[in-house]
């Protein structure tokens, strides 16, 4: 059996009724697939805060620095004069950057708070690092 309208009359549900409800509930579902694609598009984005907290950099002297320090620079940098040194603290990580010369030859050297070498700054870092003021 096939409904006509004078059908769904005679039930008591207008035709324009029922259009309504087909047509709310399309709305609804473009509605709830807009929003499931908003959450999986948010799910994959991944979620990343850095704080680039400004480094505080202090001169210290030579002679305060630590024997740990001093001893690796005499042992591996043989011939190398300590210029300057500065405690550099970032992030409550705390770093001593060592500048050694030889000659021409400088480098800078990076040390962690118990003294223990971390690596050597390639010459463009140390520019950046350097406590010179312009």
């Amino acid at each position: 059996m096939i409904l006509t309208s004078d059908h769904l009359q005679n039930l008591k549900i207008p035709l324009s009724r029922k259009l309504l409800k087909i047509s709310d509930m399309k709305k609804v579902m473009i509605v709830m697939v807009l929003m499931m694609s908003v959450l999986a598009l948010n799910a994959q984005t991944p979620k990343t805060t850095a704080t680039h907290a400004k480094a505080v950099k202090t001169t210290i002297k030579v002679a305060d620095l630590q024997k740990n320090i001093t001893d690796n620079i005499a042992k591996d940098y043989a011939g190398y004069t300590i210029k300057s040194a500065t405690s550099v603290t970032a992030n409550n990580v705390v770093t001593y950057h060592v500048l050694v010369e030889k000659g021409t030859a400088k480098e800078t050297l990076v040390y962690d708070k118990d003294g223990m070498f971390v690596k050597k700054l390639t010459p463009n870092m140390a520019e950046h690092h350097s406590t010179k003021k312009k």
